[in-house]
Formats: C-alpha cells, sequence, structure tokens
C-alpha cells in the first residue's frame, strides 16, 4: 500500500471513529424538554387560569413528536447507516453501553424528584382523604407483565448469542406484546380511577405524586416499547446476530431500569400509600 492509500484508509478509520458525532441527541433532548414544558403548562396552567390547557397538550404533542424524531435520527445514523458494511469495535460496543448507563443514572434523578415529593407529602396526615383503593388485581397483573416482559427480554439477548434466531424472534415479539398490554393496563387503571374513584390529578396532594409519578413511568414505558419495536423491526430483517448485539443490549439495560423503577414503585407508591405510619 502506498502512502497516499495509507494516508486515505486512515482518514477512513478516523472518520469512522468520529463519525457518530450527531445533532440528533440534541434533537431528543429539546423534545424532551418541549413535551414536560407542554405537560406542565397542560396541568398546571389551565388551574391556574394563566394558560389555556389544549394549547399546553399541543405543546406537549410536538415535543413527543420531535423526541421520538430525535431517537429514530440517532438510531439510524448510530445503527442503520452502513450497517451491513461494517461492524461496530468492541471500543465502540463500551462506549454505547456507557451511555445509556449514564442516561439511566440521569433518570434516578428524574424518578427521584417524584419520590422526593411523594416522600415529603408522607410527612403530614396520612392517609389522605382521597386515597382509592390502589392495590387490586389489575395493578398485579401489569406487575406481573412487565415482570415478564423483562424474562423474555433476557432470554431472547442469549437465544441471539446462542445463535437460535427464531427462538430470539419469538421472546422479542413476547417482550413488544407484554410491553403494549401494559400500558393499556395503565390507561385502563386511569380510566377505572376518574370514573369510579373520582380520583384525578386535581384530587391533592397524593394524588399529583400518584399521577405524576405513574404518568412519568408510562411515559418511559411507552419509549421502551418504541425502541424495542424498532429493534424487532431490525431482528425481522436479520441484522442482529452474536457479535452485533450492541442495540439489543442498550435497549435491554433501559428495559430492565423501566421494569426495576415500577417494583420500586409498586411497593412504594401503591403498597405504602395503604400503610399508615
Amino acid at each position: 500500500m502506498g502512502e497516499t492509500d495509507a494516508g486515505v484508509a486512515e482518514g477512513d478509520a478516523h472518520d469512522h471513529e468520529h463519525e457518530h458525532r450527531s445533532r440528533w441527541p440534541i434533537v431528543g433532548a429539546a423534545g424532551a424538554a418541549i413535551l414536560y414544558t407542554g405537560a406542565a403548562l397542560a396541568l398546571v396552567g389551565n388551574r391556574a387560569g394563566i394558560f389555556p390547557s389544549p394549547v399546553g397538550v399541543g405543546i406537549a404533542v410536538v415535543g413527543f413528536a420531535v423526541l421520538t424524531g430525535g431517537l429514530v435520527g440517532w438510531l439510524r445514523q448510530a445503527y442503520l447507516s452502513d450497517y451491513w458494511a461494517r461492524a461496530a469495535s468492541d471500543r465502540k460496543r463500551r462506549a454505547y453501553r456507557a451511555t445509556m448507563v449514564i442516561f439511566l443514572v440521569t433518570d434516578v434523578a428524574t424518578f427521584g424528584a417524584g419520590f422526593v415529593y411523594y416522600f415529603y407529602v408522607r410527612i403530614w396526615t396520612w392517609p389522605p382523604g382521597e386515597l382509592p383503593e390502589l392495590v387490586g388485581s389489575l395493578v398485579l397483573v401489569n406487575t406481573a407483565l412487565l415482570v415478564a416482559s423483562s424474562v423474555t427480554l433476557h432470554f431472547a439477548h442469549e437465544a441471539l448469542d446462542e445463535g437460535h434466531r427464531r427462538r430470539f424472534l419469538a421472546l422479542l415479539g413476547a417482550t413488544f406484546a407484554l410491553g403494549v398490554v401494559f400500558l393499556a393496563g395503565q390507561i385502563a387503571e386511569y380510566a377505572t380511577f376518574v370514573g369510579e374513584e373520582e380520583f384525578t390529578l386535581t384530587s391533592g396532594v397524593f394524588a399529583s405524586a400518584f399521577f405524576g409519578l405513574t404518568g412519568l413511568h408510562g411515559l418511559h414505558v411507552a419509549l421502551g416499547v418504541v425502541l424495542v419495536g424498532i429493534v424487532l423491526w431490525r431482528a425481522l430483517r436479520g441484522q442482529y446476530d452474536a457479535e452485533r448485539d450492541t442495540s439489543v443490549s442498550t435497549v435491554s439495560l433501559y428495559w430492565h431500569f423501566v421494569d426495576a423503577v415500577w417494583l420500586f414503585l409498586v411497593a412504594v407508591l401503591y403498597v405504602g400509600a395503604e400503610i399508615s405510619l
């Protein structure tokens, strides 16, 4: 190889090392900020008489669309572009996983703020007057569904590592379906509380904590369903094997985190709310 060829090869390698510097994470972060702002305006602005609720909802919808677009663009650039031409190096695979871990650590702070509010509420007279019957069959079924989805995703990844493609696809599809059913169950729970119990976001301080935390978690599950759906779509195209599983492992980290948060949320918010200190 001549000096010129060596220089070109070195330049290509340098470009490959830095090609994932992207605007898409910034787009996704902006979408998340718009989403949270819209939700806050929808929930607080109308109640305070300073902002119409429908406008806040519209802003939140736009934010969710921008967030989803940022994530899709990021995934496309990081994972789909030139997928068949080369595999990610071990260093890049570790970097992707580390990035997901850092994101989840920051997400702990997001949930932590909501739990701090709930624990502060618990300092005062308990139980509050608006407390409904929280622990019922629906929440138990939802919990079983989410735990089962973590199990199916874990064994799907194992099947991929062992080269069992059909089992991998079946278990990945089951994970996606369980996530969708969980979201439907949470919507049904909200409908029950609002319709039969007359327990709404504006019922009191506990209600704001309950719907805030469960709604935040539901948003994370919805995002997780989108991510698992993307992984499933790519898997159906044959884009994974034991050496090309970076997105499977990073999405698995996210999904297991969401599952763990739900178990803590059930223990503290559902069961814990019915225990008088």
